[in-house]
Formats: C-alpha cells, sequence, structure tokens
C-alpha cells in the first residue's frame, strides 16, 4: 500500500471539530462513482496541510482504504499561473504503477486511463494548493469509494452545491494557540510571565505557522526576558514576515489583478483593525463595484478571508496581524509617493461624514461646531436612514437604534480615525468627530480610547487656533469624563479654559448656545463634587441663557439638571414638578436617552415620596429604552434602584435579581 505523506508535524492542536467533520461526511456518503471530497480552505500559514493529513491517516485507520494516499502538490506542476492537468494525471498514474510508457499521449485518453484505472480504487488523495475548483475536476478518481481532500488559500465556490464538503479553517483561538506555543517551546519564560506570553500569541494572530516562528525565536534567545523578546519578534514578523508562508503570499499578490494589489497595499493603512466595504472602497478610490471584486478577488488569493462579514451589522472585515505586516511590506516596496497619504485623507473624511450622520440620526438634531461635511465623490454614505423621514414611532425608533449601533460597532475604528486625523493636521476632521464619539460616550462612559479622543480634539481646536467655539466644546467634552474618572482638578481646569475661550465668542445663536453650554458643565462639575446648591445656581443661569436665544431643546434641558439638582438638595416637591416637566418635553421631543433618564431621575423621587408604584413603571420604562440603547451603565443603574424599591417592598428575591443584574452588567462594562 502506497501512503505519499510527509511525517507527522511534531506538533498539532485544536483542528477536532473539522477532523470530526470529516470523518462524519466519510461515513454518510453513499455515492458509488463520485468521491466524496473535502475542501479544506484558509490563508496560509493554517495548518491545512498537515490537517490534510491528519485526516488522511485516520481513514486508513478506520476504513479498508486499500489503495493507500496518493499526494500531489499542484503548485508543482505550474508554469505561472497555468496549471496543466495532463501533468498531474502523468504523475497520478505512475503513484497507480501505470509505466511511463503506458501513459496515453493524449489528454482525454489519459483521462479516461485514469479514470478506469480508479473505477474501483479505494484510495485517499490529497491535493495540496489548488486554486480552483476545475483544477480537482478532471482528477477525482472514478469511484465512491474513495476521498479526495483539497486544501486551498481561498474557498473554491465554483464547485456546485453538494460536490464538495467545505471546512473552512478559522485561525486558533487564543487557548489553542497558547497549547500550541507551549507545546513547540516548553519555557518557564511562558509561565513567568504570562503577560508578555499572551502578547506573543496575539501578536501571532492565531497563525499556527507565526507561533511556530514565535517558538524558535523564543528557543533561539534564552537569556533574553519575554518582554524584550516581544519587541524583536514584532520587528522581526514586520519585516521579514513567516518564513514558512511568505513565498506563498508573494506568489498569491504577484497573481493578483492591479486594483485588488492595489487595495491589499492600502489596506493596512485603515485606522482600526477592521474594514467595511464602504471603507474599503473610500480608502481604495476604486469604485464601489471595482471594490467589491478586488475583495472578493484577495478572498480567493487567501490574503483575506470574507467568512466573518455576516457576523456583525456593519458588515466588518479585517486582515490578520501576519498579512497585515505582508500588505504592509509590499506598501513599502511598490507604493506610489503620495498614494497612502492621499487614501487616508480621503478615507478619513469620509469616516467624518458618517459619523455625523450616525450621530444626527442617534441622538437627533443638537448643537455641533463643525458643520457636516460633503460626500466622498464615488463613495456611498453607509445605509443609514434618518428617522425624522419614518412614517411611525417604532421605525423612527429602529432607525435611531440602528445609527447608534453603528458608532458602536465602529467605535475603535473612529478612535484610530481621529489619532490618524491628527497625526496629519485634519483639525477640522478630528473635532468633527469628537461630537459623535461624545454621541456614543454618553451611553458608554469610562473608556480610555475616549478620553483619548477628546484630548486629541482639544490639541486640534488649540492648534487652529482661529475658532473659539471649538475650544469650547472640546474642553468642555474631556471635562465629562475627567470628572466621572474623579480628576476633578483637570476637569476644572478644562472648564476654566473653556470659559476663558467663551469670552471671545460672538452673537450667533450656536455661540450662545456654546457658551450657555459651558455653564451647564460647569454645573455638573459642581454636581460631581457634591455641591449641588451651586449646581444649581449654573443650571439655572444656563437655562436663562437658553431662554434668551431662545433655545427651547436648551431650556428643557437645565430644567431636567435643575431637577435632579433640587432632588440632591432634598426640594422633593420641586424636583417632581421639574423632571415631570422636563419628562414630558423630552418625549414630545422624542430624545429617546433623555425619556429614558428623566424617567429614572422622576422614579427616584416619587419613590421617595412615597408613590411607589408611578416610581416601579417609570423605572421599568427606563428601563426598556437602556437596553435598546444597550446602555450597560443606565441598565445598571435602573436595576439598582429596583432592588432597592423591591427590597423596600419586601421583594426580597426580585431585589437580588436586579442586584445581580447590576454587577452583571457593572462588569461588562469595566466599572468594577
Amino acid at each position: 500500500m502506497k501512503v505519499e505523506l510527509p511525517p507527522e508535524p511534531v506538533h498539532f492542536v485544536n483542528r477536532d471539530e473539522e477532523l470530526e467533520r470529516a470523518l462524519r461526511a466519510v461515513a454518510e456518503w453513499r455515492s458509488r462513482s463520485r468521491p466524496l471530497v473535502l475542501a479544506l480552505s484558509g490563508p496560509a500559514g493554517l495548518g491545512k496541510t498537515e490537517l490534510a493529513g491528519l485526516i488522511a491517516r485516520t481513514l486508513l485507520d478506520r476504513y479498508p482504504m486499500t489503495d493507500g494516499v496518493l499526494s500531489v502538490d499542484l503548485d508543482d506542476f505550474r508554469d505561472g499561473d497555468a496549471l496543466d492537468p495532463g501533468d498531474v494525471l502523468t504523475r497520478l498514474l505512475g503513484s497507480l504503477d501505470v509505466e511511463p510508457g503506458q501513459v496515453q499521449a493524449a489528454y482525454a485518453a489519459r483521462c479516461r486511463q485514469y479514470w478506469n484505472r480508479t473505477s474501483e480504487a479505494k484510495l485517499v488523495l490529497v491535493l495540496d494548493n489548488v486554486r480552483y475548483a476545475s483544477e480537482v475536476v478532471p482528477l477525482l478518481p472514478a469511484s465512491g469509494d474513495s476521498v479526495v481532500i483539497v486544501t486551498s488559500h481561498g474557498p473554491l465556490r465554483e464547485f456546485e452545491a453538494g460536490a464538495a464538503v467545505d471546512l473552512a479553517l478559522p485561525p486558533l483561538e487564543e487557548r489553542a494557540a497558547t497549547e500550541l506555543l507551549e507545546l513547540i517551546v516548553p519555557d518557564q519564560r511562558l509561565a513567568a510571565d504570562p503577560e508578555a506570553a499572551r502578547a506573543v500569541i496575539r501578536l501571532c494572530d492565531g497563525l499556527p505557522a507565526a507561533l511556530h516562528v514565535a517558538g524558535r525565536w523564543v528557543r533561539t534567545h534564552r537569556l533574553r526576558p519575554l518582554s524584550r523578546l516581544l519587541a524583536d519578534l514584532r520587528t522581526e514578523l514586520d519585516e521579514k514576515g513567516v518564513s514558512d508562508v511568505e513565498r506563498v503570499w508573494d506568489t498569491a499578490y504577484a497573481d493578483l489583478s492591479r486594483p485588488a494589489a492595489l487595495l491589499y497595499r492600502l489596506l493596512p493603512h485603515h485606522p482600526g483593525e477592521t474594514f467595511t466595504l464602504p471603507s474599503a472602497t473610500a480608502l481604495s478610490g476604486l469604485g464601489p463595484e471595482d471594490c467589491q471584486d478586488a475583495l472578493e478577488e484577495l478572498d480567493r488569493a487567501g490574503l483575506l478571508d470574507l467568512r466573518p462579514l455576516s457576523l456583525t451589522e456593519s458588515g466588518q472585515m479585517r486582515l490578520p496581524g501576519p498579512l497585515r505586516a505582508h500588505a504592509m511590506r509590499r506598501c513599502r516596496r511598490e507604493t506610489a509617493d503620495g498614494e497612502v497619504a492621499e487614501a487616508q485623507v480621503r478615507l478619513v473624511r469620509w469616516l467624518v461624514r458618517q459619523a455625523q450622520l450616525a450621530d444626527r440620526f442617534a441622538a437627533g438634531a443638537r448643537l455641533t461646531v463643525v458643520d457636516r461635511l460633503d460626500g466622498v465623490p464615488g463613495v456611498p454614505d453607509v445605509a443609514l436612514e434618518d428617522p425624522e423621514a419614518a412614517t411611525s414611532d417604532e421605525a423612527r425608533a429602529q432607525r435611531a437604534e440602528r445609527a447608534a449601533r453603528w458608532l458602536a460597532e465602529e467605535r475603535h475604528v473612529l478612535f484610530a480615525c481621529a489619532r490618524l486625523a491628527h497625526g496629519r493636521g485634519l483639525d477640522t476632521e478630528v473635532v468633527a468627530l469628537s461630537e459623535p464619539v461624545w454621541t456614543h460616550a454618553l451611553d458608554h462612559p469610562h473608556q480610555s480610547e475616549v478620553v483619548e479622543v477628546f484630548r486629541l480634539a482639544v490639541d486640534s481646536a488649540v492648534r487652529h487656533g482661529g475658532n473659539a467655539g471649538w475650544l469650547v466644546r472640546t474642553r468642555c467634552q474631556l471635562a465629562r469624563p475627567l470628572w466621572e474618572s474623579g480628576e476633578y482638578e483637570e476637569a476644572a481646569a478644562q472648564l476654566d479654559g473653556a470659559m476663558s475661550a467663551g469670552e471671545l465668542l460672538g452673537e450667533s445663536d450656536r455661540d450662545r448656545k456654546l457658551a450657555a453650554s459651558a455653564v451647564e458643565a460647569r454645573g455638573m462639575l459642581k454636581g460631581a463634587r457634591g455641591e449641588w446648591s451651586a449646581a444649581l445656581a449654573d443650571f439655572a443661569g444656563s437655562r436663562d441663557l437658553h431662554r434668551a436665544i431662545p433655545n427651547p431643546y436648551g431650556v428643557l434641558l437645565q430644567t431636567y439638571r435643575m431637577g435632579e439638582a433640587s432632588a440632591k438638595v432634598g426640594d422633593l416637591e420641586t424636583a417632581c414638578r421639574l423632571l415631570s416637566e422636563a419628562h414630558t418635553g423630552f418625549v414630545a421631543k422624542r430624545r429617546e436617552r433623555l425619556i429614558g433618564r428623566s424617567a429614572s431621575a422622576l422614579a427616584g423621587v416619587l419613590h421617595q415620596l412615597g408613590r411607589t408604584v408611578e416610581a416601579r413603571e417609570l423605572y421599568e420604562q427606563s428601563l426598556a429604552r437602556a437596553d435598546r440603547r444597550r446602555a450597560g451603565v443606565d441598565r445598571a443603574r435602573v436595576h439598582e434602584a429596583l432592588a432597592e424599591l423591591d427590597t423596600g417592598e419586601g421583594n426580597l428575591a426580585e431585589a437580588e435579581e436586579h442586584r445581580t443584574a447590576a454587577r452583571a452588567l457593572r462588569r461588562r462594562n469595566g466599572l468594577v
């Protein structure tokens, strides 16, 4: 019996699910004259060839594969991109003991000879490095008792439905990657410095080939601590790549069309780890259809994995770290002068516009200090819909929620975009981005990157130097997460700067609203410090400024602030009146976040006044709205308030359920 397989790999982990699926497919196969095809796909370096060998050996152990295992690497038979299947058939016929002189000369006759030879065969055929399904078809044995295992860098979607079992390999999850690295290099430094070990594993991004490189690096440098080794390894992978698969990636890249190659070179310059079809279109400068074609070509070439595309509402994709580094190396060698800068500026302006649209749809019309940017020619906007154009309250709420989810899903891209814009001196874009980040942060506070964005916005406003409104707005934005983190002195310094800049504001409605918002922010800082009487005075002053403009929404917001402050100083009747007025106004204006928050604040006052039935109803309304917005902090607060209410009414089991839910939400949102 022939077994044309290399020796088993020394270390192999975490492909049990794929192996089980393969064996189950073999057990269930019923065709008499057509072999089962198992298609293993995924970028180079994932261990497809090793898994193919493992499946083949397992089949030999479990089934009477009396004709053994034949194995062919199709790359050995390529002339450039072209493959002559006749040459591969000659090789296979030789493995089936056909003498060279007996191999038929004509291709059609050679196919018939191969089919005749394999019509009753019981063999496993491994075809490595397949590029197209059409390369497999002429090589299929003419026997349903045979199994063909195909490996390819991209999916072979040309197979008709049911013609192949798709076994797409994902990157290793962190636990399996850790196991593999510890097998490759059993070194005490991994256990002694687990944080550095995790950083090494994350650097390899689930790619077994990269983990083998890391393992060799650790073995080679016995004396270096992992923390030092990590920096050197990152440089090694960035500059030289993964030695075992670099040739494969270079070959795949060389075969790309010009648009696909351009997109591949530019993708590592996309801010954040993920991108979408529209953002890739903006980055590349290709039209939407050309960008679609380019992304599909990268997928087929094994330089991108489109399988996770459907897992997020925004359709996010990513280049794994080692592939991203390879794309960056190709970019350094081939990209024309100014090409990256032009692409990034185009993308930044497109992203800012999308964030502005999402902000407007999620939060409603409100004060902003940068007008909406124009569209980028040839790049459509994200498919978000204006809630104000909806014909029902339900549709309006759904559109607002969709916009808020877009901001949440794309937040890391927006954070990275702010850094990129600041680095390129795009001050207008940085300040503009701070507005939608503010909207996101109101429901998701305590994110360090939010503070960084606001700091960059302040720096851009200062660097620009010619817009007092920017200075007021950005300093007030930065002050809030600072005081929420207990950094009161720095928050006060930012607000002092905002008030000073406010003296330079003019008499336009926008400038007068900004001046009133600075007074409001000062009051909120005083409230955070427990100085509620002084805070109440600032909120009243801000309300007077809004009335003078006039700005009804600003008046409504300060009424709400005054109601909260009145409750804090013990004036419950006044608080109830003010909060009732504010809540009614927010409902009329469809301000989703403030409807929920004012309901919760009013419920707290009603609870103190002994009106617990009304309080519970409002708490439940507030919780439902917070759930819709996925606002974890608001949800935790309402659960805690309901726990207190239930405790007072003797509903101890229900109270504990609310406390448990609140603790889980606070952990999930990094608040404990």
